[in-house]
């Protein structure tokens, strides 16, 4: 079991409240510095404290006492710049208490996957042996060529957590390994509007993590695990039956038809079709003028809008199963869910 001491600094940070901010939450019932010396452990709060710090934190008391602890390495967001230390801690402790969870049914019902890189080992030198990567991906995960439908669903399949927590509008996502064995993708809720671009991360985070780019420089990293993404999505002998190998110029409807069926932007599409170098960088330059003149360099849905489906279901499967074997009761479902039982048994039991 993970020490009350942590669990009181995560639920705190989880919070993206201070010290002080507790302490005033609470109706300065603790001191800040009694907070402070159960953070560090030296002070071991009572049942009593410990209720009042829940309802101050709007948590049940049993988060403080979960069985599951969970080893978070260092997280790389995207587009870091304009994130405080505050919202990273918020999204981090946010995620701790997700997986927590996550990994706690995991443990009761016993199903635990063991998760293993198909692409370890893998060198990397480049982009063409990103590209080469993708493809075997591919091969061993039997997606053949056939536009990928459900991405979450995909990776959830392969034993990959896959968490969607509400952010900051400057992230797009996070990968990190879970106590050294669990590969885990955060996404942020906020980009589900723009679901090919919200693809796009979900495979670019991928790259991540099976990917070995450490010899990289960071910009580097970046593009290397863009072209993953885009060759996950559009793979070459896709490219090659809807667009042929050499193009003087590719047509908008061409386009437009790639990113509804393929679930891919339009400008990823454009992006590859350069890389690849399939069309000119003149082609290049005079599409995304087109796209930045007529406003669609932010936003495509103007021009043509992917309807596919994304969602991460196994958490409530698994919930489900558990439920209806009766390995818990409703109140631990509920608070597995993390929430209250009213809105648990409305949301989730039939009749």
């Amino acid at each position: 079991m993970e020490a009350i001491s942590n669990r009181i600094k995560h639920a705190r940070l989880m919070r993206g409240l201070s010290l002080q901010s507790l302490s005033d939450k609470m109706d300065n019932k603790v001191s800040k510095q009694a907070l402070h010396k159960y953070e560090k452990g030296t002070v071991e709060p009572d049942l009593d404290m410990v209720q009042d710090i829940a309802e101050a934190l709007e948590l049940k008391p049993d988060y403080f006492y979960r069985e599951v602890s969970v080893e978070i390495k260092e997280i790389a967001f995207r587009k870091l710049a304009s994130l405080s230390k505050k919202e990273q801690n918020r999204i981090i402790e946010t995620a701790r208490d997700y997986l927590s969870r996550y990994l706690e049914l995991e443990q009761i019902i016993g199903k635990q996957p063991s998760v293993k890189n198909p692409l370890e080992g893998f060198n990397i030198s480049g982009k063409k042996d990103v590209e080469k990567a993708a493809q075997k991906l591919r091969e061993v995960w039997k997606l053949g060529t056939d536009p990928l439908y459900n991405v979450l669903e995909l990776l959830e399949d392969h034993g990959i957590k896959v968490i969607e927590l509400e952010g900051d509008v400057s992230i797009d996502g996070f990968s990190t390994w879970v106590n050294d064995s669990i590969p885990v993708i955060g996404l942020n809720s906020m980009k589900r509007k723009s679901l090919d671009r919200y693809r796009f991360t979900v495979l670019h985070e991928l790259a991540h993590l099976l990917l070995n780019l450490e010899e990289f420089p960071e910009n580097e990293q970046e593009k290397l695990c863009h072209y993953f993404a885009g060759a996950m999505l559009l793979p070459l002998s896709a490219i090659e039956n809807e667009l042929g190998l050499k193009r003087k110029k590719v047509s908008l409807e061409e386009l437009k038809a790639i990113k509804k069926q393929y679930g891919i932007s339009m400008q990823a599409v454009v992006y590859r079709l350069k890389e690849l170098s399939i069309i000119s960088g003149a082609t290049f330059s005079n599409f995304f003028q087109f796209m930045a003149k007529n406003g669609y360099k932010q936003d495509e849905s103007g021009l043509a809008v992917y309807n596919g489906e994304e969602e991460a279901l196994r958490f409530d499967q698994l919930l489900g199963h558990a439920l209806a074997e009766q390995f818990i009761t409703v109140s631990k479902a509920a608070a597995l869910k993390n929430q209250r039982i009213t809105r648990f048994r409305k949301e989730f039991l039939l009749g």
